[in-house]
């Protein structure tokens, strides 16, 4: 049992907003942080209100109140700080006066939509886990004509080059000439899973909108527009766990 201040040095990254556990935890393993002059070599460390902790030599930020927004990203921008290739960024577009934030889970460079930023890398994790139980709902557009029978088998999961998809379910909205368009909820959000999983139905994603995610709506949110959600409406979601 830890005292009272006292938690583990990757939540204390994550609630900082430097990065997720998952993040802090392998900075630790590369040797990028410290506690009090010592280089850690594992996660497996608590620290207190007390301790200096630095990242690449530099101390860390007070930890702050968690604050979410709800981002409209369009197409063309990458979900990362960094890119090798100098492409632009959803972290490069904010205005400069926001804190240092983080994405819940992301959308790729073609996908646009609905895009939850927050400052606090433990509340992304809570929104991000399968346990927490958020369905993500999206459009899309795929080329050719379809009856809606093919999109029945993602109701029982899939697997698409040995990883399991869990159920997602999907209805054709509108059939038009050369293209459809469909709207499909599911849990988990892995790694470009709506796509993976029409194209394994031979469906060509031409479109990819995310409209929910959670009790969160996209809405009438402009392209690259920003909104922060009030404080008393994630209160369940930074409780700690």
């Amino acid at each position: 049992m830890t005292q009272k201040g006292s938690e583990r040095i990757a939540k204390r990254l994550a609630r900082a907003g430097l990065c997720s556990r998952r993040e802090g935890e392998r900075w630790i393993y590369e040797g990028r942080v410290t506690v009090d002059g010592t280089v850690l070599t594992s996660p497996a460390m608590t620290v207190s209100i007390h301790s200096s902790i630095k990242v690449d030599g530099k101390l860390i930020p007070t930890p702050t109140e968690p604050r979410l927004w709800l981002y409209h990203k369009p197409c063309g921008l990458l979900t990362t700080h960094r890119d090798p290739q100098g492409r632009p960024t959803v972290f490069n577009s904010l205005p400069a006066e926001l804190p240092r934030m983080i994405s819940v889970g992301r959308l790729d460079i073609n996908s646009e939509g609905l895009l939850l930023l927050t400052n606090n890398g433990d509340l992304a994790r809570r929104l991000e886990l399968p346990g927490t139980g958020l369905l993500r709902r999206y459009r899309a557009r795929v080329r050719g004509n379809l009856d809606g029978s093919e999109l029945e088998t993602l109701k029982k999961g899939i697997i698409v080059n040995g990883v399991h998809y869990g159920p997602i379910f999907a209805t054709l909205d509108r059939q038009l000439r050369r293209n459809a368009w469909l709207s499909l909820t599911l849990r988990e959000g892995k790694n470009r899973e709506v796509r993976r999983a029409l194209n394994h139905l031979g469906l060509d994603v031409s479109r990819l909108i995310r409209i929910g995610y959670g009790p969160f709506q996209l809405g009438k949110l402009a392209p690259r527009g920003l909104a922060e959600i009030p404080p008393q409406r994630i209160q369940r979601y930074t409780s700690s766990p």
